[in-house]
């Protein structure tokens, strides 16, 4: 088929709807050719999105293809070569290529989509593969497949595909291509049913902020690439003055041995917050920087260090191991331990991180400070948001709760194990001229130091459950400037006199991980009697989403966490496993309740 004829081709699959989802398998350059015929096309969809599963580096590809008009744009978006999903945010978010390095068997479970168009390469296990693909397909979905095994058709026509024949000797007689069209449609999960429907949208989609700290101010900018327009209600005088009104935080990445749940979620938080931090720096002027943090390590030698490194597969670009002598030269401070060092981390002021995630949303979103919602009311049209004395706020299909621990209010305060913490940060001013030399980049392990902000030392944390004092106190100060001794390896001379400090209260949840998806309907499960073992099980609160318990993590977590609430609004693909999307799903609490109760 010829490059003119495969762009018709696509254009006339897709025309005439608002997103469009293709899973690939193979080489980059199938996606570059499907990129080309949506720039090309004037009826194209708003979105496209291209989930390309490739067994071999496609990084090498793009490198040997730079001639390609669109090859340059994607090689600067490029990732490191982490395990795990990658979004590469493309042609200002409307092109989104989501990347998974691996096999097509392994990855099929893990994706979360509704595919309009498959073009795979041959597999093996058909009957298995076969009914994974179903259980992705949208509507009508078309399938294309190099090969004509009779066993893949065989399977294909099992799961609910209609092939059809080709004659010899036409140019595409080595595919199979079919149809997805079932004898009945199976039910999504409540857990994976977005808000709206994909399709050319009858009107402007709307949805409700509530809170405009890190977490709602980034729910703004993702649901603004989806096109999805967002009232952002807070209750203070203006934006982010909770815990991201410190005047510097860091954001990392982890590594960890058994690369669970937690490092795999900070992994690809820490790459996408990467991205928002430059932005915010390069667009927007905000303090910070990208250029690197080391993290202390206590527990393993460094070549203990490079053995889990190459056993994980984690690159040079994501993460490396140092020992003192080169951490020290990397810091500028002399060290007395091994650090990982992630070239990609950095620092920055999260305030302004909040301010960009907004601008970025310009023309999308609308900020109201200074407004208290009361209580929340489900009717007709979604919800609707009620202010002091019964005054009507605002009414809208989708509301976000991104307002820290009073989403819990507003939620009826739900059995979740979610905790307030009080922390208290230091800051030396002058730290150079009272003898506190100053790092060249973040340093981070049992406590943090930062590089110098405006000449003062910024370090800290204490982290204090049922503590709601919100005075800045010495016995604080004493322990941060303990805390910060051990970590550099040296007293700081400096007493808490020399210091001024901040106190802030941030929202954890006991295993550690944000609350990030649509709030479960409890009274719905108990009536219906539903399956409740699995977060994706669980019935839902129509419309009506949660964005909360970013605890100390609320820089890394921003940008990744948004970008899934969006994707749950709209019905775009999603940027996470499927397995993270289940740790981090506020239904999982539900659901372990259930389990306990299912082993008594």
């Amino acid at each position: 088929m010829t490059a003119a004829a495969a762009e018709e081709a696509w254009a006339h699959r897709w025309r005439g709807r608002d997103r469009f989802v293709v899973l690939l398998t193979g080489h980059i350059d199938r996606f570059l050719s499907i990129w080309l015929a949506w720039r090309n096309d004037d009826h194209r969809p708003t979105h496209l999105d291209v989930i390309l599963i490739a067994e071999a580096d496609a990084a090498v590809d793009i490198d040997a293809m730079l001639a390609h008009e669109l090859a340059a744009e994607l090689r600067a978006a490029w990732p490191p070569t982490t395990p795990g999903l990658h979004r590469l945010s493309l042609a200002a978010g409307r092109v989104n290529l989501l990347l998974a390095r691996g096999r097509l068997p392994a990855w099929l479970p893990e994706l979360v989509a509704r595919i309009d168009a498959f073009d795979l390469d041959d597999f093996e296990q058909p009957a298995r593969i076969a009914k994974a693909l179903g259980r992705l397909a949208a509507a009508d979905a078309t399938l294309s497949l190099r090969s004509v095994d009779p066993a893949h058709r065989s399977a294909l026509t099992a799961a609910g595909f209609e092939c059809r024949p080709i004659a010899s000797g036409v140019a595409d007689a080595a595919l199979t291509r079919a149809r997805y069209a079932p004898r009945f449609t199976p039910k999504s999960a409540p857990g994976r049913t977005a808000a709206h429907r994909v399709g050319r949208p009858a009107g402007p989609r709307r949805a409700v902020i509530v809170g405009a700290g890190l977490a709602g101010c980034a729910a703004a900018w993702a649901l603004a690439e989806q096109g999805w327009h967002s009232l952002v209600i807070e209750k203070a005088p203006q934006i982010a003055l909770g815990a991201s009104g410190n005047p510097a935080g860091l954001f990392h990445g982890i590594v960890n041995a058994q690369d669970g749940t937690h490092a795999r979620f900070n992994r690809a938080a820490a790459l996408m917050a990467r991205d928002s931090v430059q932005a915010a720096i390069d667009l927007h002027q905000v303090a910070g920087s990208t250029s690197g943090l080391l993290r202390l390590e206590t527990g393993l030698t460094t070549s203990a260090m490079h053995d889990v490194l190459t056993r994980l597969g984690l690159p040079p670009s994501y993460v490396q191991a140092l020992d003192a002598q080169q951490a020290s030269a990397r810091s500028g401070l002399p060290l007395d331990r091994p650090a990982w060092f992630y070239p990609g981390g950095g620092w920055v002021a999260p305030a302004g991180l909040a301010a960009s995630f907004l601008a970025r949303a310009s023309g999308y979103a609308e900020l109201q400070c200074s407004v208290v919602v009361e209580r929340l009311e489900r009717c007709a049209s979604g919800w609707k948001l009620f202010g002091s004395g019964g005054q009507l706020l605002a009414e809208a299909e989708v509301v976000v709760l991104a307002n820290a621990g009073d989403a819990m209010r507003l939620l009826d305060h739900p059995a979740w194990p979610i905790e307030r913490v009080r922390g208290q940060i230091s800051t030396l001013p002058n730290a150079v001229e009272r003898g506190l030399a100053l790092p060249r980049l973040p340093i981070a392990g049992a406590g943090y130091l930062l590089p110098g902000i405006a000449g003062a030392a910024v370090f800290g944390s204490t982290a204090q459950a049922g503590d709601e004092d919100p005075s800045v106190r010495d016995d604080d100060h004493s322990a941060n400037l303990a805390q910060l001794a051990r970590l550099i390896g040296r007293e700081v001379i400096a007493s808490p006199s020399d210091l001024t400090g901040r106190t802030a209260w941030r929202w954890s949840a006991a295993d550690r991980l944000p609350v990030i998806g649509a709030v479960p309907d409890s009274v719905g499960a108990a009536v219906h009697g539903v399956r409740l073992d699995q977060p994706r099980f669980v019935p839902r609160l129509p419309g009506l989403y949660v964005f909360t318990a970013l605890g100390s993590r609320g820089i890394t977590w921003s940008s990744l966490g948004a970008q899934v609430l969006a994707a749950a609004v709209s019905g775009a693909s999603q940027v996470l496993e499927a397995s993270l999307l289940a740790a981090i799903d506020p239904a999982r609490f539900v659901s372990r309740a259930a389990r306990r109760e299912g082993a008594a």
